[in-house]
């Protein structure tokens, strides 16, 4: 049976701003669904509230509503479009299943005649009420950690009483595991007991007897009208139970399990999701198994809705599940659809892989100064990166390398642990760095077994670890002339970086690089093609390995590559990798619509990037996808083979602008903006000389390296004084001091940290308004998109500001002021593409903070507002394609829009919650006012001066 006739408009809930716990996974899952519908000929209108991401675009939907989630602007949605059929609100994780039930209790969808579709009410609260859940469990037979409801404190204390510790509470209705914890002593149950209450928003908590150690796994289903399931991955993950998934190293396919339990499992995943509910679409559930030989399982929670696993699952196994998914809920089933990759085969198949990957979260700890680092039910994560490789050992490897912590990989960079407490401490209490700190450990020569006692990390894991560090003590015997080329293969094979081969070797990198190519040891390019190449794959989504020569009957020798060179124009988009704290999904957006401009232009667009949650390492998004680290040695392989115009990195955030300066340097064409000005600009001693040329007044400020040259320049200076290293994003380290102690402490404390590292004092300019300017440059004319202004002081991170556009109270002399210095600072760094100046404004003058010529975070917020496509004309800049005075430029907006930033400081309940200069905020929203009388607007405005900490 094909699609409904009778649904010919839904509604969309998107899922607000990014929070720890719920990031742009549900923004790729809701632009695939929009995508999706719209292949049907389906009228789309979306609400959500978060402007950095793509799924807001004016092209993804017919109708985009940028409004707070509340059943306010739904009830406001469903009057202004009648025609409305039914709502889809598994694309937009718990914000969006939570405002659904909401305004289901409030009879809003009955008011308005509009269906639920993709879920039923039931199976949510089924699965959310965790007493409803237990009891459907036990009556079809699936076991469960033994557990209890409690709604109240004395309730609490009684389960406690009956169970004994260590004990695990979980509040009701919460995401991101928010309230959870592991209480391993009875003087600290109250406490978090009554923090769970309290945070749920039904002030209930399941009581669970905790399984610590055993292992935990994954699955990830989807279910049509005609009761057809499929089970798209089965992941792993490394860290047994007790840690959040979300903070989880996890594998897939399945690395541990017998056959036997695999089987029983899915079985038990089927019934589970056949038990809550009749509805069609996606489903993640969660199991525990025994980590013995009988491998007991037992039963979690169950998700109905996508979520981050299917996120990964999609990319993991080329399986688009979002997009699949919203085919069953608008009527479809199974074997109806096609295979999205192969587009041969049915999409009532489950898919195969001949590869593995491997997820490790990005933390951001150093924000949160004080924080607990411990990992545990609780996610603290802020963003992912995946690895695929042919073996676990490359996957792992790859995703270590995605990271962006300054780590070349596992071992073998001179970065480890050496001191076996720090090292045995490590282990016993997870920590965002275990992943590396195994390696120490057995590089220490701690045995396996011990290892295995302290983590319950499965013994098969640990000795993949110990086979690594066993060819790194074998490489490590030779010189780079003896290393033999078998040798020199099994390291790149098992992921080995050529910056470690030259570490284990005492050699330089190139060194390495360059004796690799002449043995003719060069990656290869594998599809990534969900069926483990039994049918002909049509989408170019690559990732890359190395593998032994074939000798063909004629004696030549060759190695197979999936990925073939076309001989057309091209150009490489470099990604921004894993999300974090100042550098987020905004600039995801930017990547995606540099190659959709590019496209337009008739390139063939390669997108480079390893952030499984984004829409920019979608199959589909760029004509080919290299799903892999960015990260020097990747990239230049993958250029050397492609072979492209030139390469696009002032899209994709610091992560690409750091690569800016190898890229020159090996020849590479680097388009728009050079990598020259980028430097220049980063460069505050060039920069203030070219700023004093051009008669623009800056803060004054000075460089020093040591902490006698701070202390020199204070007295010349005065306080207080803005303290920050060079090249850094999301102001990393940045501090205002108001005496000499302190600068001294700041400065020691920055140098240990990032040594070598130049560091800027500014005098800082004490009761300043901030504003910002985005413009794009051609090299001759600057068009600015936007001037905002910030609510709050100069000295708070312009990410954690509330910003207006346009400016509220600038007037017209500081405004031609911005303009001008705007214009003058473009044309003078020889700006091609987009730049983004930030301004401090005191008695009427317009001091300049910095300028950075590239894509910035509010960039997508200006596009929003105004409803114009700035990045698409940009890139057209940067490609030389078009000129400022081609585009017939019509921003619209009536009133004002306020940035405003999320925090997610409710994971961290220590950290110091004032603002400064380190950015601390993980999202953002955005909201549209009329005029300044707006309550919304007194508010923000009152509690301005509240935030600024020193």
């Amino acid at each position: 049976m094909p699609k409904r006739k009778d649904l010919n408009s839904i509604l969309l809930i998107g899922s607000g701003p990014i929070v720890i716990g719920q990031a742009c996974e549900f923004d790729y899952a809701g632009s695939q669904s929009l995508r999706s519908l719209r292949e049907d000929g389906i009228e789309t209108i979306l609400i959500n509230s978060n402007p950095a991401t793509i799924m807001t675009d004016p092209s993804m939907a017919d109708h985009v509503y940028l409004k707070p989630l509340t059943t306010k602007s739904i009830v406001e949605i469903l009057k202004a479009h009648p025609q409305i059929d039914a709502v889809l609100p598994t694309m937009g994780g718990q914000t969006a299943l939570n405002l659904c039930i909401e305004a289901d209790k409030k009879g809003i969808w009955e008011d308005f005649g509009v269906e639920l579709i993709g879920v039923d009410i039931d199976a949510i609260n089924i699965t959310e009420d965790r007493e409803q859940f237990r009891e459907l469990m036990l009556k079809i037979g699936v076991g469960m950690a033994p557990q209890a409801t409690a709604t109240s404190f004395l309730q609490g204390k009684e389960i406690a009483q009956e169970f004994g510790f260590p004990l695990v509470i979980r509040a009701s209705y919460t995401l991101g595991g928010a309230g959870a914890s592991i209480v391993y002593k009875p003087e600290d149950f109250d406490e978090l007991l009554s923090h769970g209450l309290e945070i749920s928003p039904i002030h209930e908590v399941m009581i669970d007897k905790a399984l610590m150690g055993w292992k935990e796994y994954e699955l990830e289903l989807l279910r049509d009208k005609n009761d057809n399931v499929v089970i798209i991955c089965t992941i792993e993950n490394m860290d047994p139970m007790g840690i959040h998934t979300g903070d989880s190293i996890t594998v897939a396919p399945a690395m541990t399990l017998s056959d036997r339990t695999f089987q029983k499992m899915r079985d038990m995943a089927i019934k589970m999701m056949r038990s809550i509910g009749d509805f069609e679409g996606g489903c993640n559930v969660q199991f525990a198994v025994s980590p013995d030989e009988k491998e007991e399982i037992i039963a979690i929670e169950i998700n109905p809705r996508v979520s981050r696993s299917s996120a990964l699952a999609s990319k993991a196994t080329g399986y688009p599940i979002a997009k699949i998914a919203t085919k069953l809920a608008i009527g479809y089933s199974l074997d109806e659809l096609d295979n999205q990759i192969t587009k041969s085969t049915s999409a009532l198949f489950e898919p195969t892989l001949d590869y593995v990957i491997v997820k490790i979260p990005r933390w951001n700890f150093d924000k949160f100064e004080g924080s607990d680092r411990t990992l545990g039910l609780q996610m603290k994560s802020v963003g992912e990166v995946m690895g695929i490789g042919r073996s676990f050992q490359e996957a792992l490897h790859k995703a270590t390398q995605s990271l962006e912590i300054k780590r070349n990989g596992l071992g073998a960079d001179g970065k480890g642990y050496k001191n076996y407490d720090q090292i045995i401490g490590k282990l016993t209490v997870p920590s965002w760095d275990r992943v590396f700190v195994i390696y120490d450990a057995i590089q220490m020569g701690i045995p396996l077994s011990r290892i295995h006692e302290i983590t319950k990390i499965d013994m098969w894991f640990l000795k993949q670890y110990e086979e690594l560090y066993q060819l790194e003590k074998e490489i490590s015997k030779y010189t780079i002339a003896s290393l033999s080329k078998d040798l020199l293969l099994e390291a790149k094979q098992k992921g080995f970086a050529d910056r470690q081969i030259a570490h284990m070797l005492d050699c330089y990198e190139s060194e390495v690089y360059n004796k690799r190519t002449e043995l003719n040891i060069n990656r290869v390019y594998k599809l990534v093609d969900t069926c483990a190449a039994e049918f002909k794959a049509m989408t170019p989504y690559y990732y890359s390995t190395f593998e032994a020569e074939i000798e063909k009957p004629d004696g030549t020798r060759y190695v197979e590559n999936d990925s073939i060179v076309t001989d057309r124009k091209k150009i490489v988009v470099l990604g921004s990798g894993p999300n974090r704290i100042g550098q987020g999904i905004e600039f995801d957006y930017c990547c995606v619509h540099g190659v959709l401009a590019a496209a337009e232009c008739g390139y063939e667009t390669i997108m480079i990037n390893c952030n499984p949650e984004t829409v920019s390492t979608d199959f589909d998004t760029a004509d080919k996808l290299y799903f892999e680290p960015v990260f020097w040695e990747h990239i230049y392989d993958i250029i050397r083979h492609e072979k492209p115009e030139g390469v696009i990195v002032q899209l994709g955030g610091q992560t690409a602008l750091k690569l800016a300066e190898k890229l020159s340097k090996y020849g590479i064409k680097i388009l728009g903006t050079s990598f020259e000005s980028l430097d220049l600009a980063e460069d505050r001693g060039s920069f203030s000389e070219l700023l004093q040329e051009n008669n623009i007044p800056f803060p004054k400020f000075g460089v020093a390296e040591t902490a006698d040259e701070a202390l020199t320049l204070a007295d010349e200076l005065d306080f207080p004084l803005l303290v920050r290293p060079s090249y850094v994003l999301g102001g990393q380290g940045m501090k205002i001091v108001i005496n000499k102690e302190e600068l001294e402490e700041h400065v020691v404390d920055l140098l240990r940290k990032i040594p070598n590292n130049k560091l800027l004092l500014d005098h800082y300019l004490d009761g300043a308004i901030e504003a910002e300017a985005d413009a794009i440059c051609d090299g001759e004319d600057v068009y600015i998109i936007g001037i905002m202004e910030h609510i709050e002081p100069c000295g708070i991170h312009s990410g954690d500001s509330n910003a207006t556009l346009p400016p509220f109270n600038l007037g017209e002399f500081v405004m031609q002021q911005i303009k001008d210095h705007t214009k003058k600072i473009a044309l003078a760094l020889n700006t091609v593409g987009l730049i983004n100046i930030q301004f401090a404004v005191k008695d009427d003058t317009v001091y300049i903070i910095e300028a950075n010529p590239r894509a910035s975070r509010t960039v997508p917020f200006i596009a929003k507002a105004y409803k114009e496509p700035y990045v698409n004309y940009a890139t057209k800049v940067m490609l030389g394609e078009k000129k400022i005075k081609d585009f017939d430029f019509n921003p619209q907006l009536e009133g004002f829009a306020i940035k405003q930033p999320v925090f997610s400081f409710n994971k961290f309940p220590n950290v110091n919650k004032n603002l400064g200069p380190e950015m601390k905020s993980t999202g953002e929203s955005i909201l549209f006012i009329d005029s300044l009388k707006d309550d919304d607007f007194y508010n923000l405005y009152a509690r301005r001066k509240m935030y600024l900490s020193k």
